[in-house]
């Protein structure tokens, strides 16, 4: 039986970019790149442990197609019905997210 991570997803933060006429004017940066404060909240959000981060390598490499997201929470969602629990996803899982458990009879 598969457990998916508890925690709450964070969210990537999008550097600031130019408007459209003003990108066609020149070569200026399209991207601003990241505040201080935002750069912190990146790297924590990459490098954080046991927390979905929404890789969705998971969904990946499933072999039953049976991993989705709900696009309003960014929660993971396990199709129990049709998942055969080979245990790909948590073994492919970079943060560690999604573990084995075994069922209860």
């Amino acid at each position: 039986m598969l457990k998916s991570c508890e925690k709450k997803v964070s969210r990537r933060v999008k550097p600031e970019s130019i408007s459209l006429s003003k990108r066609k004017k020149g070569f200026i940066p399209v991207e601003s790149g990241f505040q201080k404060d935002e750069a912190i909240s990146e790297a924590r959000r990459c490098l954080g442990t046991n927390a979905c981060e929404s890789c969705e390598v998971c969904s990946l490499f499933c072999p039953d197609l049976c991993i989705t997201r709900d696009e309003e929470s960014g929660t993971v969602l396990i199709d129990l019905d049709y998942c055969k629990g080979c245990g790909i996803c948590a073994e492919e899982c970079p943060a560690k997210c999604i573990v084995m458990v075994e069922e209860e009879k």
